[in-house]
């Protein structure tokens, strides 16, 4: 069988661009795999909001995010690309962080070029660290993965800060370093976006998340990007129906008024595999036990 890296790699050779929703636990993942998404992105914000309640600031550490992507990687069996922020440190760090996202069975690490703490690439604020050691720590990561195939995906931040011409010098050393897929944060309009593909030579990855202007995903396609990710969009969902539901059980002291628009008790379970377990029980456990 092939490695979900290695799946990822050859989606990367086919034609069409690659969709990834945004996913940041087990169930999440479990959604977008039964919608029929064939790549997954773990989303470090939402890790960070959906796990531990905290913005993304940089508060999260290497062996949790990794846990993360663990407990995603367990429920479905979809490649994941997963954000591992600036790789935890310098480019010694980052071997290790390496190491760790491929136990944890990421298909890709995305790595950005920020300083620790980093923070949403969307949010004022970032500062960069220089285009050499982020080269070095791509080199690093190329050599820490060994025989693996996983995908590196570099992320320049450098627009924000340092402009679009700076952003892209970024992207081709980054290219030349040995990256596998270029990530520039944050463009500024329609024809930056666009730009992007026609001046890096390798694929290119577009982040539909935050200010980023929305494009469809086939004009993103025609501009000549590889991938593009909607971090956001289960989350945010996620979090209006939350507060729609647990508002109403506030005033009504019910949901009654909301039930129709809620997925079954029988069906939350069904998407968690109820029916393995249940097929398990049958096959290893005394009838006593299973109630049969």
């Amino acid at each position: 069988m092939t490695t979900p890296s290695t799946r990822l790699r050859e989606r990367l050779t086919e034609p069409g661009i690659i969709v990834a929703p945004g996913v940041y636990d087990g169930l999440s993942a479990q959604v977008a795999a039964e919608a029929g998404f064939d790549v997954l992105y773990m989303t470090g914000a939402g890790v960070s909001l959906g796990t531990f309640g905290t913005p993304d600031v940089g508060l999260l550490t290497l062996t949790e995010m990794a846990d993360a992507c663990r407990r995603i990687t367990n429920a479905v069996d979809v490649p994941l690309m997963a954000d591992a922020d600036t790789g935890y440190g310098n480019a010694v760090n980052v071997t290790r962080t390496v190491r760790e996202f491929i136990r944890s069975g990421a298909a890709a690490i995305q790595l950005e070029d920020q300083e620790t703490p980093k923070k949403c690439g969307h949010l004022e604020g970032k500062q960069i660290v220089s285009a050499e050691e982020m080269c070095l720590k791509i080199q690093a990561a190329r050599e820490a993965r060994g025989e693996s195939d996983l995908v590196i995906i570099a992320r320049t931040d450098a627009r924000q800060s340092a402009g679009m011409e700076e952003a892209l010098r970024r992207c081709r050393l980054y290219k030349d370093a040995g990256a596998d897929v270029i990530f520039l944060e944050a463009p500024q309009g329609e024809e930056e976006i666009a730009l992007v593909p026609r001046e890096i030579d390798a694929p290119c990855l577009m982040n539909m998340a935050g200010r980023s202007v929305r494009i469809p995903v086939k004009k993103l396609e025609e501009f000549g990007y590889k991938i593009v990710i909607f971090p956001g969009e289960g989350q945010r969902a996620g979090t209006f129906a939350m507060r729609e539901v647990f508002e109403t059980l506030r005033e009504r002291g019910a949901v009654d008024t909301v039930e129709n628009r809620l997925v079954s008790f029988d069906e939350r379970f069904r998407l968690a595999g109820y029916d393995r377990v249940q097929a398990l029980e049958k096959k290893f456990l005394p009838k006593n036990e299973t109630g049969r």
